[in-house]
């Protein structure tokens, strides 16, 4: 029996992970991306007594790998490497610049009523909208990165230089963006049709396995010696740093390359079957990022979190968690939330010229023939499958 394809949604310009019916999605994508949000909102839930819980430090690190980078090479497979052109710019600002600006806005009201001064994020936005500003960029810089010769080799040097750069920093998300960029290519390349053989080959699974309880084990021997900014991404290199200044630029590298490996170990072992509940929860993966921190902050704020303490409360801590990541992910909750996380915003935008109007209207009902068609290679015994033009 063949495996379904793998659809790379045109109306998802942004990668921001616009709602499409469940006829027109790949589970593979969608039970990734449910993993990974389930594991954000967990490491947020127990974010403040990770440093008394040795257990939950160590998954933490282990962990780290399978939730931002994994979002980032997600974010990239559904993302366009072609000419922005109208459509796609307001899609751009109506599915990540005004949502990013909105729950940045709610977040300082949240704060407020919680007993905070009033601060408004524009330049630095809060806690992990971050991610929504580096994605903005992103989608505006690959059409330029993939005119480059060694697209990789180029984003991952200015990755590890950045580190030297003073002014690159949380303002814009200026480090993150650039250091998170070669895994944000490298995800657009697996979107592409890159690395089939990784995905369908058999000796491929047990080297994946391999590679994830080898991520738990060092976790769990190191993770004492782990600092927290090598996983940030959002700080300069420092003295402090065990290789030096001069060196630190090696962490770096390991860690990038630690991440990227890891991400596709996870895409190779995670079922391409729809899964019961998974696959529908994971289409609003999305949405499970974006709001998540609005209900964990007033949660943690009224350290009800921080008083949790025995083995069963922080079971139960954990369970609470994976069960908001499904609200937050089902149908419901998403058709509720999607004025906010698709806000209709067409007034704000001149009206289209009538020729433009007409060519996209054309472009909607031909075929594309602009982009080749990727080829999966299929196991044996399985015909190639031919997949959606990206």
């Amino acid at each position: 029996m063949s495996k379904p394809p793998l659809p790379r949604p045109a109306t998802d310009a942004a990668g921001a992970g616009a709602e499409r019916t469940a006829r027109g999605r790949d589970p593979w994508w969608d039970n990734a991306r449910f993993t990974s949000a389930a594991l954000i909102v967990i490491l947020h839930s127990v974010g403040s007594i990770m440093s008394r819980v040795e257990v939950l430090h160590a998954f933490n690190i282990a962990s780290w790998a399978f939730r931002v980078p994994a979002f980032v090479m997600l974010a990239g497979v559904f993302s366009s490497a072609g000419p922005l052109g109208s459509r796609n710019l307001r899609s751009l600002i109506q599915s990540i610049v005004v949502p990013a600006l909105v729950c940045s806005l709610l977040f300082s009201l949240e704060n407020y009523w919680l007993g905070s001064k009033f601060v408004l994020h524009i330049t630095q936005l809060p806690w992990t909208l971050w991610f929504l500003m580096s994605l903005f960029f992103w989608r505006l810089l690959l059409p330029l990165v993939v005119q480059l010769r060694h697209p990789l080799l180029i984003t991952t040097g200015i990755a590890l230089a950045v580190g030297y750069i003073d002014e690159f920093g949380l303002p814009f998300s200026a480090s993150r963006t650039l250091v998170y960029m070669p895994l944000f290519y490298l995800g657009w390349r697996i979107g592409q049709g890159h690395l089939n053989a990784w995905f369908t080959s058999r000796w491929s699974a047990p080297v994946a396995v391999a590679g994830i309880l080898a991520s738990f084990v060092a976790a769990w021997l190191w993770h004492g010696d782990i600092k927290g900014n090598w996983l940030s991404m959002r700080h300069h290199y420092t003295a402090a740093d065990p290789l030096s200044l001069e060196w630190a630029w090696v962490i770096r590298l390991v860690v990038l390359a630690t991440a990227a490996a890891l991400v596709l170990c996870l895409l190779r072992l995670m079922p391409r079957r729809r899964l019961p509940l998974i696959s529908t929860l994971g289409a609003g993966g999305f949405t499970i990022y974006l709001l998540h921190p609005l209900i964990i902050l007033p949660v943690r704020e009224q350290d009800w979190i921080s008083r949790v303490n025995t083995r069963v409360e922080i079971v139960g801590l954990v369970l609470c968690a994976i069960l908001l990541a499904m609200v937050l992910g089902s149908p419901p909750v998403r058709r509720l939330v999607q004025p906010l996380t698709r806000p209709p915003i067409g007034w704000l935008f001149a009206p289209e010229p009538p020729r433009q109007r007409a060519a996209h209207a054309e472009t909607s009902a031909a075929p594309d023939t602009s982009t080749p068609l990727v080829v999966v290679p299929a196991p044996r015994g399985v015909a190639e499958q031919q997949v959606t033009r990206t």
